[in-house]
């Protein structure tokens, strides 16, 4: 067995990785060159419901960031149309549509690229674009399993493109407060973290899509959207209900443990779980879904050490929350994914904490104190828009500095892809897991070594 690689020894390969993505510009990237104040000229690849949500953050951003659209780019015919008729709406401005990618790529006028395709096609796409020389925003999860996740990973370091992972949480004022706390030591030491974000619908399925009745294979391309999976019969429920279906998706660790665990890393500096068990099945939305409506995963982590909980379940939404355990306090969010309702509440010996019933009283006398960001100090609501502006504000404002470490830069996005990878793969061998830190590789045994 190979050594375990520590999170020191990783951070810094990390920091040098990162560096790397500041190399010069490849000479076809001189072309087009951005300056301080030079337009940012954005092109949409994937123009369905999260492709609108893109259009929603640029027309947010498009006059104080100066930002221009001028393309769409989608297979199926009638969703690039729509996109196109939306940005004339929203914009004013008559983009160039395109079926496929490379067409849309070798615009020379286009500065970045903002993905939002079916799950199993992000990390190839993201690959795609970088080594075009175009800076990306790209939907999380960046990949799907490990090998995606390297492709994207070695592309985007080579090119030195910028690129932000669709992570928009960690732009978040509020859950940059929270990682401050956890890491000035005020929590002492943090043992375990948990995550309960639920649903009460069918997530994902809708039995009476449009756009499923709408398409037609003459007007997409299936063996396009299949990018490399194995080959089969045209089926439009798959094609856009991909994150039910295994093959496309792990569905609930891909989708929402992505942004789980992608938060658990900010928060404590970590990078990859060592361990990692989960469970869960179809127990109550007995539809078309392949992959679970309910879940579970636990992970643990050996440097530092803590253990994390992530649960999710779409046939009930009682008691979200996020919980952050340490030794001399805890910090408390109510809410699901995102939630920038935090409390911090010290640790008292001796003395039991009803975390439903007798947290009211908590807040009312002031054990559970609010957290509050310097200039606003009002109870924040307990959820927020996906369509995050300063999400992308910050990746404008990477792209006109040149600096590759964004907010969810593409060692976020491979961590993240990983643990969201393990969760899915532990879960449907029923086996716990485990990450070979020096081989980057999942496996099925703990490694030895320090």
């Amino acid at each position: 067995m190979t050594a375990r690689i520590g999170r020191r020894e990783f951070m810094a390969t990390t920091a040098a990785g990162l560096a790397a993505t500041a190399s010069p510009l490849t000479a076809a990237s001189y072309t087009r060159i951005v300056g301080a104040n030079d337009r940012i000229n954005i092109g949409f690849i994937g123009c369905g419901a999260r492709g609108r949500g893109h259009r929603n953050m640029v027309a947010m951003s498009m006059r104080d960031k100066n930002l221009g659209v001028i393309a769409v780019c989608d297979i199926w015919s009638m969703n690039r149309e729509k996109a196109a008729a939306d940005c004339k709406k929203r914009f004013n401005t008559d983009v160039k549509q395109f079926k496929y990618s490379e067409e849309m790529l070798a615009l020379p006028d286009l500065d970045a690229v903002m993905i939002a395709t079916g799950d199993h096609q992000h990390g190839r796409i993201l690959a795609e674009v970088v080594k075009a020389d175009k800076d990306c925003y790209v939907e999380k999860p960046m990949a799907l399993d490990v090998e995606e996740a390297k492709l994207a990973r070695a592309a985007v370091i080579e090119s030195g493109r910028v690129v932000q992972n669709g992570v928009q949480w960690l732009s978040d004022p509020y859950q940059i407060k929270v990682r401050d706390l956890v890491r000035s030591g005020k929590l002492g030491h943090v043992t375990k973290i948990e995550q309960v974000w639920g649903d009460n619908n069918h997530r994902w399925h809708d039995p009476n899509d449009p756009d499923v009745a709408a398409i037609q294979e003459k007007d997409t391309d299936w063996k396009r959207w299949l990018l490399g999976k194995a080959d089969r019969p045209f089926n439009p429920w798959t094609y856009f209900e991909f994150r039910i279906f295994r093959d496309f998706s792990g569905g609930i660790s891909s989708q929402w443990m992505s942004h789980g665990i992608d938060l658990v890393h900010f928060y404590t500096g970590t990078a990859f779980p060592d361990s990692m068990v989960a469970g869960g099945g179809i127990f109550h939305w007995n539809d078309i879904r392949e992959n679970p409506d309910t879940f579970q995963a636990l992970a643990t982590y050996d440097e530092p050490k803590f253990m994390y909980s992530y649960s999710s379940t779409y046939a009930n939404r009682f008691g979200d929350y996020t919980c952050i355990r340490g030794t001399e306090a805890t910090l408390y969010a109510q809410g699901g994914e995102g939630s920038p309702r935090w409390f911090l509440i010290p640790e008292v010996d001796n003395q039991s904490i009803d975390m439903y019933g007798g947290f009211a009283e908590m807040v009312k006398s002031g054990r559970a104190k609010l957290v509050t960001l310097e200039d606003n100090d009002k109870l924040p609501p307990t959820g927020q828009s996906d369509d995050s502006k300063i999400h992308l504000d910050n990746w404008i404002d990477c792209m006109r500095r040149r600096d590759t470490k964004t907010n969810g830069h593409i060692q976020t996005g491979f961590s993240h892809s990983i643990g969201a990878a393990m969760a899915t793969q532990a879960y449907r061998q029923g086996t716990k897991l485990y990450w070979n830190r020096r081989g980057e590789a999942i496996v099925d045994r703990p490694v030895s070594g320090s």
